[in-house]
């Protein structure tokens, strides 16, 4: 079996509903690949009996009644019975239930927006099934499980039908990079963050793109065989994925990716890229994507109320949705003849400035890990995240990285710099503009940090202008 790690808070939580005297209702969501199925798999182990169902994928051809019949298929496979559909989620699930009146069940819903999204009885109709027949037993776990989580959140966590009944919601996240680094040191393999990063700069930190991995080869090797061939994984994934989600939209929602592939952006200059004149259709369609796990929204906020403002930008955080749309979509006639055989991946263009917004990504998604190594108490952290304050005529415009505000009037401004050299005294003038044309109230005091990947000068550690320079490896610990 692949590399099972870095879930164990999840594990614990689920683990918590094997002592309760009562039947438990369980909701777990989260991007493609971000290891859903494998989290119910390991915590099956655990259970006497488990009952897994798949939703059929959503096609042209697919309809109401090709999904019961699939579910019915799948339902006699693991019964032993041979129950034919008749057009009836109700008795559908009423047969399922009578085959899990007692004793400790997992039954597992997996992609249930596969199953339901084209019958609007379906909710109904299993909301009615969890009421009257599978609560009744008191050591079932029903588990619905999907990747569509704007589908999950509209149709079941903020539906009345539902509301009260769900034990356990889970949202998975991508890894964190001292768990990414797990699946070289299993191999016995001593990578350097920087090669390490590499190949979590295309990844990020998604289990199955992870599982991947040769750890033996060099990044650059790995690189290439995972989305550099005709047939690797990464190659047609990002098709895959998007029609799977986003059926007959998905150009639509790809478009939305594809303009934010060079940098965040607001709503209206998302708008306007796209020749959409409604901002606020625009808006639907951003918010989808952001609860499928592709995009994140970052409010910036009132420095002196320490409150979130209205104004915010969208930003690419998927790695590999970025690494698709700007080498391998525009490349793929050459992958196919085999020009990128023996490219090296420094050679590609952009290359720098793209790794950059992709260790970007990274990091802000190990947030927590930075204010430990700040030796910042999460108690005192009043807001943080990337911040930006637009230009006006009275103040400069001003973008940083990354911000933690904390209650002792601290600003902790930080910069994350991607460079194959050592970075030199040029970072210090630049973060003496940044931080002079932020606008802040007398009684704060700004703490510039600097995090990087491949070292510093001697002359940045000597100038002492930096309150804490933190290498990149120290996340990896």
């Amino acid at each position: 079996m692949p590399l099972f790690t870095g879930r164990e808070l999840e594990m614990r939580r689920l683990c918590d509903l094997l002592d309760k005297k009562s039947a438990s209702l369980i909701i777990i969501k989260g991007r493609r690949r971000i290891g859903k199925s494998r989290l119910l798999e390991e915590f099956s182990k655990k259970m006497k009996r488990t009952i897994s169902l798949t939703g059929l994928p959503v096609s042209a051809e697919t309809t109401a009644q090709s999904q019961r019949d699939e579910f019915c298929r799948q339902c006699n496979l693991e019964l032993n019975t041979r129950y034919e559909s008749h057009g009836d989620w109700g008795d559908i699930f009423w047969n399922l239930a009578q085959q899990t009146q007692k004793g400790q069940v997992l039954i597992i819903f997996d992609e249930i927006t596969w199953m339901g999204s084209l019958d609007p009885n379906f909710l109904g109709k299993l909301k009615i099934a969890w009421d009257q027949y599978f609560s009744k037993n008191p050591k079932l776990i029903l588990a619905l499980s999907g990747s569509v989580s704007a589908w999950i959140e509209e149709n079941i966590l903020c539906s009345t039908g539902f509301l009260g009944r769900e034990s356990l919601t889970l949202t998975l996240r991508e890894l964190p990079l001292s768990v990414c680094k797990e699946f070289w040191n299993a191999y016995g393999i001593q990578a350097t963050p920087y090669e390490m990063l590499r190949y979590l700069s295309i990844s990020g930190g998604i289990p199955r793109y992870l599982e991947e991995l040769k750890p033996k080869l060099s990044a650059e090797e790995n690189i290439r065989r995972v989305a550099f061939i005709e047939g690797g994984i990464l190659y047609g994934e990002f098709d895959k994925i998007f029609s799977d989600l986003f059926s007959s939209r998905n150009e639509l929602y790809k478009n939305i990716v594809k303009a934010l592939a060079s940098g965040p952006k607001t709503q209206g200059e998302i708008a306007q890229l796209l020749n959409y004149s409604h901002q606020s259709e625009v808006g639907e369609y951003l918010d989808i994507l952001e609860k499928s796990g592709f995009i994140s929204r970052d409010f910036t906020w009132n420095i002196n109320k320490a409150s979130e403002s209205s104004l915010s930008l969208y930003r690419l955080s998927d790695n590999y949705s970025r690494f698709y749309l700007k080498y391998i979509e525009p490349n793929k006639s050459k992958i196919k003849r085999g020009a990128f055989d023996t490219i090296s991946m420094t050679s590609l263009p952009a290359w720098d400035s793209i790794m950059g917004l992709q260790v970007e990504n990274l990091l802000l998604s190990n947030h927590k890990k930075i204010k430990s190594l700040l030796n910042i108490p999460l108690t005192d952290v009043e807001i943080d995240g990337p911040f930006f304050q637009r230009k006006t005529k009275r103040n400069p415009g001003c973008q940083i990285d990354y911000m933690i505000q904390t209650s002792a009037c601290t600003l902790y401004v930080c910069e994350i710099k991607f460079s194959r050299n050592l970075i030199g005294m040029q970072i210090v003038e630049e973060m003496k503009v940044k931080i002079n044309n932020l606008k802040t109230p007398k009684r704060f005091f700004c703490r510039p940090v600097l995090i990087h990947v491949n070292g510093v000068s001697d002359e940045v550690y000597d100038s002492q202008y930096f309150s804490h320079i933190v290498d990149v490896a120290e996340l990896f610990d």
